[in-house]
């Protein structure tokens, strides 16, 4: 059996434990790698407590991320259903960018501040500075990255949306300068 076989076993007879897994382990390094090239040292920025913590949190995510993509999917489904999308939209790009902008648009803001209120709880404080920066990335990132990810056979859907997280701490970290203490 090849890598992407077992991969793909794996995710059809664990979805939520997979996309818990996902995310806590590539939403985690997107956290790390963001901070290494936001502050250029090479160090994991946090300890191992606070660590532990975020990998749940983002565990945590990738479960709600799961039921989200489910939920988006059957939104754009039943408009298209009701007449209220055009047929168009119903395959290939289209339903991709359907389901992207539905998934960003009416998950994105609330999954967000959920993350931030987890972090938040993590580092025991009440902070929601940049929630807005947070949230453009839906637009400029999110929707984009996400019509990418509708495009693959869903068994490979959770993992891409993990990866992206990878790919936005890169980004991140290079627009994000470090504050002078």
């Amino acid at each position: 059996m090849q890598i992407l076989e077992v991969y793909v076993a794996w995710v059809k007879g664990n979805p939520l434990l997979s996309a818990a897994i996902q995310f806590a382990i590539l939403g985690t390094l997107g956290e790390v790698i963001s901070n290494v090239v936001r502050t250029r040292r090479i160090e994991w920025p946090f300890g191992v407590l606070t660590t532990l913590l975020k990998m749940v949190a983002w565990a945590v995510l990738g479960v709600l991320i799961k039921y989200g993509f489910a939920g988006c999917k059957g939104a754009v489904a039943a408009l298209l259903d009701h007449g209220l999308l055009p047929q168009q939209l119903g395959e290939g790009i289209g339903w991709a960018a359907s389901v992207s902008v539905t998934a960003n648009l009416f998950f994105g803001p609330q999954m967000m501040a959920f993350h931030r209120l987890e972090d938040n709880l993590i580092d025991r404080k009440w902070d929601f500075t940049g929630i807005q920066k947070a949230w453009a990335t839906l637009i400029w990132f999110w929707i984009p990255a996400h019509t990418v990810t509708f495009m693959m056979p869903p068994d490979y859907q959770i993992g891409l949306a993990a990866a992206w997280s990878l790919v936005l701490g890169l980004i991140m970290g290079l627009t994000n300068k470090v504050k002078k203490q």
